[in-house]
């Protein structure tokens, strides 16, 4: 992935008119030809990294912004909105869409604020319609769920702190106490029986409950860590989203403080070596790292750092009907992120089925891309008063081109034999699925008295 084009002719053509500069100017201030600035302009010549630098030094913008302003999300984005059952029965082509951002970047990024406005709004029959956290998840996909300044400040504590204790809680536990005079105290269920963490500021005392296993006390202790030693950096990245509801700048905030105490548990260039030396060993990983298997999940979303890359993951996390409680698409573009249900041929359904043991599958979408999943389940650390045990599915997922990384790919054919699944039978057009339950929007059902096909739901082509 570090070495992957970097196409970004509409952030040029915007810093050249942001400078008013015609582009004969421009390109005799970068020493190239004219016709060449114009071929990157429109998406034609990827940025060579000499040419780069000399845009960052002659025009005063950080180099990654690059690839973080595409409009609408640039093509990941695009794909994400277009599985909507709304353009169901739309053919749109990879080469469309990367025609579309070249040609008309503006459009793009009109018509992805439209289409967020709307299900945002409740314009879409959708679940997610009207979601406040609808924005927040946005904003996340805008940064790819990598935050360098935050990774880079967890990464520096994360050594300091090794360098005093080789236990991280116990680390954290003391700096907590001799720099901002706050105790840890682990109190018992029936005291706490619907909280796990609490802070009372009267007492001075990050109180956590005694159902927190290891990993989750590390994590919490991080967590409060984030909120005073991250608070500059974590309000300005809050403060820049320009939600319109406070109760999206605090989830928010508390997405980012749980991203700083992830990243001081799994320093970044320690957990990306332990990756690659191990081929994304799950179980070793927690192990290294005490972090769990959800923790580590996330994790694996967000290693996008600029020329230290991990494999692009995805991330989702769904209960047994299937509604999802968490989405991440780092940098994997993947449309299954963004799929209003889920195919039940899927195996990250079958999870439940063996509780702790990986489900692996290679699918196959509709759009062709092939992707390696790996799925198992996770339990929240604790019952609720009425004994209520909950339980999710952790699915994960890489391209297959890239999966030959991977330890848990070995033994499967990466090339042949992937499972066609859909984005859900709404969204879905494969004619042939006898697992179809509903027919896809946007499609006339065809009824004839004197066949029957392989289900109820036989509707019309193209």
């Amino acid at each position: 992935m570090a070495d992957a084009k970097l196409f970004a002719g509409h952030r040029i053509k915007r810093i050249r008119r942001q400078a008013s500069l015609t582009q004969a100017a421009m390109a005799d201030m970068l020493d190239i030809s004219p016709s060449y600035l114009n071929l990157i302009e429109r998406n034609q010549r990827p940025l060579s990294a000499t040419l780069l630098l000399r845009l960052a030094e002659r025009f005063d913008f950080d180099p990654r912004s690059l690839s973080d302003d595409e409009p609408g999300g640039g093509e990941a984005g695009l794909r994400r909105r277009l599985v909507d059952p709304l353009f169901a029965d739309l053919d749109i082509d990879r080469s469309e869409l990367q025609e579309w951002l070249a040609a008309s970047p503006g459009g793009v990024e009109a018509f992805a604020r439209a289409f967020d406005r709307m299900t945002q709004g409740g314009g879409v029959d959708r679940p997610e319609a009207g979601d406040p956290v609808i924005p927040v998840r946005r904003e996340i996909e805008r940064w790819k769920n990598h935050y360098a300044d935050l990774d880079g400040q967890a990464e520096a504590l994360a050594d300091e702190l090794r360098l005093g204790a080789g236990d991280l809680y116990g680390a954290i536990a003391e700096r907590l106490r001799s720099k901002h005079q706050l105790t840890i105290r682990i109190l018992p269920a029936d005291v706490m029986p619907d909280r796990l963490r609490r802070l009372d500021l009267h007492a001075r005392q990050l109180q956590l409950s005694e159902m927190l296993d290891q990993a989750s006390r590390t994590f919490q202790a991080g967590f409060q860590l984030a909120q005073i030693e991250a608070k500059a950096e974590i309000e300005a990245l809050v403060a820049g989203a320009e939600f319109p509801e406070p109760v999206q700048e605090r989830f928010y905030h508390r997405h980012l403080a749980g991203y700083f105490a992830a990243a001081l548990m799994m320093p970044y260039r320690r957990f990306l070596r332990a990756c690659e030396s191990s081929g994304y060993d799950f179980d070793l990983l927690q192990r290294r790292f005490g972090a769990g298997f959800e923790q580590v999940a996330h994790r694996l979303t967000t290693l996008q750092r600029v020329g230290e890359r991990g494999l692009p993951f995805f991330m989702l996390r769904i209960d047994r009907s299937g509604v999802v409680s968490k989405r991440y698409a780092g940098a994997s573009g993947s449309p299954l992120v963004d799929a209003a249900a889920f195919c039940p041929l899927w195996h990250i359904h079958r999870a439940f089925d063996r509780p702790g043991e990986y489900a692996r599958q290679l699918v196959e979408l509709e759009d062709d891309s092939r992707w390696l999943t790996i799925s198992r389940t996770v339990h929240p650390v604790a019952s609720a008063p009425s004994g209520v045990r909950a339980e999710f599915a952790v699915g994960l997922g890489v391209a297959a081109e890239h999966a030959t990384q991977i330890a848990d790919a070995r033994g499967i054919a990466l090339d042949a034999g992937a499972t066609p699944i859909g984005l859900g039978c709404r969204a879905c057009t494969r004619a042939d699925c006898p697992q179809r339950s509903a027919p896809p929007t946007g499609r006339a059902l065809l009824i004839n008295e004197r066949e029957r096909a392989l289900t109820p739901f036989a509707f019309a082509g193209d």
